[in-house]
């Protein structure tokens, strides 16, 4: 993923509300990268550009040689589709499907043959072997999470996009996640960008970004490199 002075604007009245300003980076494939920084710094922003959620001002954001800042919309939606993965702070979960259900939605969508099988797989890697047919009611906030988890990477994405995937969790279901994390990220080599306020999840990153007011101001090394 390389991200070349991106700039984003957003109408407000008769004013131009800067959100990002002139940010650059890249990220290879297979690291793990956090992005920090107070509220309001463009983190949320940057990852909807990334994603082809939102476009840029100006500046582009390359994807495995995809300019998406120059893409369609169908285009976009096939990329995402097909190569990004999706973890919320709240965990989206659909409440009238069960966990396994849950997982298998984007497999089917994709066109996975073997959708059913490849969800409970990736729900006993993440300890939920036992819940399968359980709904997000029944559910912890931390197996809601990892059902979350499970479903981002049940198409093999090349790269999943978390926003703060630990926000609503207590510690010892937060270090659970992360541990999630760490294991799909070496067994299945994805590339990972988390939005976090939580210094252990910018430490199991190889990359942290710093953030504020819109700007890149720092890099710097996490803890489990």
């Amino acid at each position: 993923l390389s991200v070349e002075h991106l700039t984003k604007f957003f109408k407000s009245g008769d004013q131009n509300l800067s959100v990002l300003s002139d940010v650059s980076f890249e990220i290879e494939e297979g690291s793990a990268c956090a992005i920090v920084g107070p509220s309001g710094s463009g983190k949320t922003t940057l990852i909807a550009i990334c994603a082809g959620l939102e476009r840029p001002t100006d500046g582009s954001v390359v994807f495995n040689e995809l300019p998406l800042h120059r893409s369609s919309e169908e285009e976009l939606a096939r990329v995402r589709n097909r190569f990004i993965g999706f973890i919320f702070q709240n965990f989206q979960l659909l409440p009238a499907l069960t966990a396994l259900e849950n997982v298998m939605v984007p497999a089917e969508i994709s066109g996975e043959n073997h959708a059913r099988s490849r969800a409970g797989e990736l729900l006993g890697l993440v300890g939920l072997g036992s819940r399968l047919h359980h709904y997000p009611i029944q559910l912890s906030g931390g197996e809601q999470q990892r059902v979350a988890l499970a479903r981002a990477v049940v198409t093999r994405p090349a790269i999943v996009l978390a926003d703060e995937p630990t926000g609503n969790l207590d510690t010892e279901n937060s270090a659970l996640v992360l541990n999630m994390f760490q294991e799909l990220n070496y067994r299945f080599n994805q590339t990972i960008v988390m939005i976090t306020h939580n210094p252990e999840a910018a430490a199991m990153c190889r990359r942290i970004v710093h953030m504020r007011d819109g700007h890149i101001v720092e890099h710097s090394p996490g803890v489990r490199l």
